[in-house]
């Protein structure tokens, strides 16, 4: 069959295809220990279900307008202003089937064939794709364990040329955990003011920042709006994943853009999920600090079982909910197991020791695995088991 040259540019998510894997063994009845999922396992607040159920009741079914629901763009831009220190109108909002739909849209519509878009690696598994989508070419600054993996400005620089048009930074950082502190994330929008470059902001994990970290928005420094585009999305802070909804904010123009390629593709998002994204923006975040506070314990117990295997080191993320240990001292010729890579290694590891996890490779970077702990301590410590007892027979027969 012959495809388009667009499509054969992207694959398949790695962490989709890791997620199908675990559930097929799941169906046969086997015990997994999932480290997979990048999303958080605590329920929707019952005061955002209940929305959406009126909505329902109140037969709020409809199509809306293409861009969200009026009410839902305000609440979005005064919740980010009261949250983040944004100065966002409703004009300037667009409301999209997620967060990943949001970031599709806008390079969509800002990215061609020949445009470079600057990308810290480790990178969040769909960025290079849909930048090769959408014909440009993700040029990759290593970040560094020892910084946090934390993108730095003096980095970014050395890999602006004239045909960069956007660097992206995801701050709290999937995979990584990895935080860009105020300062330098200041750095990074005067270096895209100074060559006329996007910047933009991936805040999908803004609310799970550990101590000292903050919740923090590049969209709170003075002018930014000129060159900064922020994509936000409900799903992680109000455990929405499933329901689709995200935005960005950006310059009216822009939003305008992005409508018109949604009017031509997916049109609204769902009516009813609007609804209860609106009870999120103006409801309690009561539920908020009791899921930082979970994942706080859960990020110790995690790190501190990683870093107790043998020819394991683990970073402690500052923020998101994912260790990304390095475990390359198990991986080559010689090994008992003898993975090369870290996709091999992930595929060992789901199916002798049934634990699933995404290898580092699918981030950019080889001789790591990410692990998502949006599960429970019992799971937690039954997968950190079986990690250690995997790990030590094979430091023991190598």
């Amino acid at each position: 069959m012959h495809l388009s040259n667009r499509i054969n540019r992207i694959q398949t998510s790695p962490t989709s295809v890791v997620i199908n894997a675990a559930e097929q063994l799941k169906a046969q009845g086997v015990d997994i220990a999932d480290f997979g999922p990048g999303e958080p396992d605590f329920p929707t607040p019952d005061h955002i279900k209940k929305a959406a159920i009126r909505a329902i009741e109140e037969n709020r079914t409809k199509y809306t307008p293409t861009g969200g629901i009026l009410p839902l763009r305000e609440a979005i831009a005064a919740w980010h202003k009261r949250e983040l220190g944004s100065a966002y109108t409703a004009k300037e909002c667009v409301v999209s089937v997620g967060g990943k739909h949001a970031i599709f849209n806008t390079i969509s519509v800002l990215i061609q064939a020949g445009d470079e878009v600057i990308l810290p690696a480790p990178y969040w598994v769909s960025f290079p794709d849909i930048i090769r989508y959408a014909g440009g070419t993700p040029v990759i600054v290593k970040t560094r364990p020892e910084d946090g993996f934390s993108a730095r400005a003096s980095e970014i620089a050395k890999a602006i040329t004239p045909k960069t048009k956007m660097v992206i930074i995801n701050s709290p950082s999937n995979p990584t955990g990895g935080v860009v502190d105020g300062d330098e994330f200041a750095r990074i929008l005067a270096l895209s003011r100074k060559h006329g470059i996007w910047l933009m902001g991936d805040e999908c994990y803004s609310h799970f920042v550990y101590e000292p970290h903050k919740p923090f928005s590049i969209a709170s420094q003075r002018d930014s709006k000129e060159n900064v585009i922020i994509i936000g999305s409900v799903s992680k802070t109000f455990a929405m994943t499933g329901w689709r909804v995200g935005y960005t904010l950006a310059p009216e123009p822009l939003v305008q853009a992005i409508i018109k390629i949604q009017s031509q593709s997916t049109s609204n998002p769902t009516s009813i999920a609007q609804y209860a994204a609106l009870e999120a923006m103006v409801g309690t975040m009561d539920t908020v600090p009791p899921m930082l506070a979970e994942y706080t314990r859960r990020r110790k117990r995690i790190v501190e079982g990683l870093r107790a295997i043998p020819g394991v080191t683990c970073e402690w993320p500052a923020g998101a909910f994912y260790a990304f240990p390095n475990v390359s001292a198990h991986l080559g010729e010689g090994k008992s197991f003898h993975a090369k890579t870290c996709t091999e290694l992930a595929k060992l590891l789901l199916d002798k020791a049934h634990v699933a996890l995404v290898p580092g490779e699918a981030f950019g970077a080889p001789g790591f695995l990410r692990l998502s702990y949006a599960a429970s301590i019992e799971r937690i410590e039954e997968g950190l088991g079986r990690l250690d007892k995997f790990f030590s027979r094979a430091e023991a027969a190598s």
